[in-house]
């Protein structure tokens, strides 16, 4: 079994001078190394290195190139020293060429999917398992896809124009999730797995299949690898803050905010965003996709679960994300500034993105028999919950009501028909009102209700104060 980590290192300087020091172009196929047009058979050895130090290297590595008549060394996923002929990284599964023993002139590892076909227009044609795909051609983001909730896998297709000689294609794949139910679900294949990869041209039968051939691949994003998320951390990223774009995917914004007085709960509103990550203060906040709305179709002004229940009855939140607040603990924030980053992936406006406080407080009331209770929640909120209600002698003040030596037992009900999804109600007492048909004249209507639902006109979230962020970017990067 080979090694997973180990590399090859070309040594034969001068068995194949004529080759390396003329070198000009170096380029592979499923086959072999090609230099400079000419297909090689490239011989390659191994050094036990827990039996040798870096200082014996260059030593070995002469007597198997002069004696031993190899081309090329395994090395491990490390930094090789040959000292007076410098210093060389060799990444795992990798082949660097060196052009007079001193010029790195190719690494496989560096080139994601190379090739050479016939200039001109031709079809990327790339079919996945899910459930994200962004293409990218000779450096140039060119588009991407998503799979649907019922049908993860998809067919990726797209016109793409060839540079004459090599062509660099890269693809990033991205999951948002695993299976977690069915036979065998933990064998599920998730990605690109093997394929295929095409480049289709005009003519039908003009098709190059790319899938047999060398791909190297890397785990993560070049910016979180950076830590660019954290404000503290010396990434050397510099920001410009000069014409933020929007709808740019693959895009890191920064922002920054002062901490908002008080002890109420913050939320981020991501209005506008398509799909990433956010930051604040390098803490992750979560992933965020407010651009997957739901089907606009199905909602209705009247709910009835009566007789057979069934998803599409009582549907809420037509053509609206399944999320758009993300909460933020009151233990990320500093005490005075904060830093806000955020990377988006599929290209949205920032402008929209605010910091809100969500304020959310109990009111109570009294009233005596023969009067009329009035409670009324401010800043369009609603009452949402009643946390204590009772008609007969309650005793205690806000916060502390309880029972006392008798009440009504329709004390609770009464005041949930009357207040609850309201901004405001009233209710007359009296005993009759509380199902009581004989006494009950001395009575006192005590209740504390919980104002923290949202307006119902707008149907947003209920917030307090708010602030618009104003953003810089780093470059676009993924």
């Amino acid at each position: 079994m080979s090694n997973p980590r180990i590399g090859t290192f070309l040594i034969a300087c001068s068995a194949l001078l004529w080759a390396f020091s003329l070198a000009t172009t170096v380029e592979y196929d499923a086959n072999a190394i090609i230099i400079n047009g000419e297909r090689r058979i490239i011989i390659s050895g191994a050094i036990h290195y827990p039996r040798s130090t870096s200082q014996m290297w260059p030593d070995i590595i002469k007597k198997a190139k002069d004696g031993g008549g190899l081309d090329a060394i395994e090395t491990y996923d490390a930094e090789v020293d040959l000292q007076q002929d410098g210093k060389y990284y060799v990444p795992a599964w990798s082949v660097s060429i060196l052009q007079d023993c001193k010029k790195e002139v190719f690494n496989t590892a560096k080139k994601l999917s190379s090739m050479t076909p016939p200039l001109g227009k031709m079809q990327l044609h790339v079919t996945t398992t899910g459930h994200g795909l962004h293409a990218y051609v000779n450096g140039q983001y060119i588009g991407a896809q998503w799979g649907k909730y019922d049908n993860v896998g998809f067919v990726y297709e797209k016109p793409i124009a060839l540079n004459q000689g090599t062509n660099v294609i890269s693809l990033l794949s991205g999951t948002i999730g695993h299976a977690n139910y069915g036979a065998f679900f933990d064998l599920k294949d998730t990605g690109i797995v093997g394929g295929p990869v095409k480049l289709i041209g005009s003519d039908s039968n003009n098709i190059i299949d790319l899938s047999t051939s060398t791909w190297s691949y890397k785990v993560g994003l070049n910016g979180e690898a950076k830590r660019f998320y954290d404000p503290k951390f010396p990434n050397g990223v510099q920001w410009n803050t000069n014409n933020v774009p929007t709808g740019r995917p693959m895009t890191w914004y920064k922002s920054t905010f002062k901490t908002p007085e008080g002890t109420d709960s913050l939320v981020l509103d991501l209005e506008g965003l398509g799909k990433g990550h956010a930051w604040v203060n390098g803490q992750s906040i979560g992933r965020y996709w407010p651009i997957m709305v739901a089907d606009e179709n199905g909602c209705s002004d009247t709910c009835d679960y009566r007789g057979n229940y069934g998803p599409e009855r009582c549907v809420s939140g037509c053509g609206e994300p399944s999320q758009r607040f993300y909460h933020v603990p009151r233990s990320f924030l500093n005490n005075d500034t904060n830093t806000l980053i955020l990377f988006e992936e599929m290209g949205g406006n920032p402008s929209n993105v605010s910091v809100q406080t969500i304020t959310v407080g109990s009111i109570c009331a009294t009233a005596d028999y023969g009067n009329t209770l009035e409670v009324n929640c401010q800043g369009g909120k609603t009452i949402s919950e009643i946390q204590f209600a009772s008609y007969g002698d309650p005793q205690g003040k806000c916060g502390s009501f309880q029972k006392g030596e008798w009440e009504s037992r329709d004390s609770t009900t009464v005041v949930e028909r009357a207040c609850i999804g309201k901004d405001s109600c009233s209710i007359d007492v009296t005993s009759s009102t509380f199902g009581i048909r004989r006494g009950g004249t001395n009575g006192q209507l005590a209740v504390q209700l919980l104002c923290d639902g949202s307006n119902p006109e707008d149907g947003r979230g209920t917030k307090g104060s708010w602030v618009v962020l104003h953003f810089s970017l780093s470059i676009s990067t993924p």
